[in-house]
């Protein structure tokens, strides 16, 4: 891996309004180009929309969704990558060539390549199929890069496989934070009221996103997949109105040792920007604990237990 300067990108996406949504990309590719950022990561389904779109039918659902590489907003991505020579990451719905939508996340790069990884525990619409392979791949400014969305990051064997197949950086798209969950220690909802307030009163509503329904729960859990792995991880969260619920964004990025390289707990629309260190992964905690692996011990980790159930019973109790 060479060094390189990354950004990650929070903002509130507009509902059923992909055209606006671009424009918003497009600005912050335009403000990262002007500080030779290389890879720019914003939200889960960005571009299309998430909670909004959770009780839409299939045929609603066709509407907003296209297929990637060939469709009008990874043209758009494609374009502005080579325009900006930046990699490009954003959340869309897919209309897949098997007639299949999914909860997808587009890669651009300068030199015309668009990967697509496909959420692997989908579940906040029932049309929505979950996607069934890992994505690792090597990008034009000397690095591996692998995506998980969101919930894919919870399950913590994804984010080993993606270091397993030699990703260095791993992209975190996400919508999170102020969920209503099923868990009774995790997240809740955010006070809207506060959300309403935030430019009379920034500090009551940066206290909840920075609190046990935003930071305080990324923390117990997200530096540990950068930390374990001895990867680099960008995560890019949506900030506020998400259908019925608000998202606490805290987008940041991490060092092959769960640190925090930058952060914000902006209650808005922004990005943060980090520069690299190659030289820390090789000796990283992580990456040291891999190379001591034994395989022959880890055969019960692709063995049913018997208490698996789907993703939307799991997260949502909805079979």
């Amino acid at each position: 891996m060479e060094n390189i300067r990354v950004a990650s990108v929070q903002f509130e996406y507009k509902p059923f309004d992909p055209d606006a949504n671009l424009e918003i990309v497009r600005q912050f590719v335009e403000q990262a180009s002007k500080q030779d950022v290389q890879i720019i990561a914003f939200p889960e389904c960005c571009l299309s929309g998430y909670w909004n779109l959770r009780d839409l039918d299939r045929n609603q659902m066709l509407k907003l969704a296209e297929p990637v590489a060939s469709g009008s907003c990874s043209q758009s991505l494609l374009r502005l990558s080579k325009d900006f020579n930046i990699t490009i990451g954003a959340g869309l719905v897919e209309l897949g060539d098997d007639d299949q939508l999914y909860n997808s996340y587009v890669i651009a790069m300068p030199d015309g390549q668009c990967k697509c990884h496909r959420k692997l525990h989908a579940f906040f619409n029932q049309h929505i199929k979950c996607g069934s392979s890992y994505t690792v791949f090597d990008t034009p400014h000397g690095c591996r890069v692998g995506v998980l969305i969101c919930y894919d990051n919870n399950i913590i064997e994804n984010a080993r496989i993606n270091a397993i197949m030699g990703a260095e950086i791993l992209i975190a798209p996400h919508q999170t934070g102020g969920c209503l969950c099923r868990s009774p220690h995790a997240m809740g909802l955010v006070d809207k009221k506060l959300w309403d307030n935030r430019n009379n009163d920034p500090h009551a509503i940066e206290n909840e996103l920075r609190g046990p329904k935003g930071r305080e729960w990324l923390m117990r859990w997200l530096p540990s997949r950068a930390h374990d792995n001895g990867i680099f991880l960008i995560f890019s969260n949506g900030i506020g109105i998400d259908g019925n619920e608000i998202r606490t964004g805290n987008s940041m990025i991490l060092d092959p040792y769960g640190r925090i390289i930058n952060e914000t707990w902006k209650a808005g629309d922004d990005m943060v920007i980090a520069d690299l260190d190659a030289s820390l992964q090789p000796q990283s905690s992580g990456r040291r604990w891999m190379q001591a692996r034994r395989p022959e011990l880890y055969t019960p980790l692709t063995q049913p237990t018997g208490a698996e159930k789907g993703i939307r019973e799991v997260r949502l109790g909805m079979k």
